[in-house]
């Protein structure tokens, strides 16, 4: 199954994790993303700790455990590529998000990965 599918058809809880340029490291709760059709991932972000680290250092990981019994899920290796502020490609992508668009207040980025490695939850492959 592609990642798109993946995405759009799994439950679950997403971490991702980054590192700043002297190797702290940060872990945050974050949806599940939005997967284009080059293979791309997107999150969107606020101006927060894991942004912040994104613009010293663009590698990350995304860790997804899926809803049920047992250890189901996939690890994600990334790269930042690029980041979009445009607040209607945002909405645009974020029809699933749950936050009402008065409440939001800070800026928030549509950040763009390239995956680097993708592997189980559990294991390797």
């Amino acid at each position: 199954m592609n990642l798109k599918t993946y995405f759009e058809n799994t439950r679950g809880t997403g971490i991702i994790s980054t590192a700043d340029s002297n190797g702290r490291v940060n872990s945050a709760v974050y949806a599940r993303p939005h997967v284009f059709e080059d293979g791309t991932i997107a999150h969107i972000m606020r101006d927060r700790l894991t942004h912040a680290n994104l613009m010293s250092n663009p590698y990350a990981s995304y860790l997804f455990i899926e809803e049920g019994a047992g250890y189901k899920g996939k690890r994600l290796y990334m790269t930042m590529i690029r980041e979009d502020k445009n607040a209607d490609i945002i909405a645009e992508i974020c029809k699933r998000c749950f936050v009402k668009e008065l409440e939001i207040k800070d800026p928030r980025y549509l950040v763009v990965f390239r995956v680097e490695k993708e592997r189980p939850l559990i294991g390797s492959e």
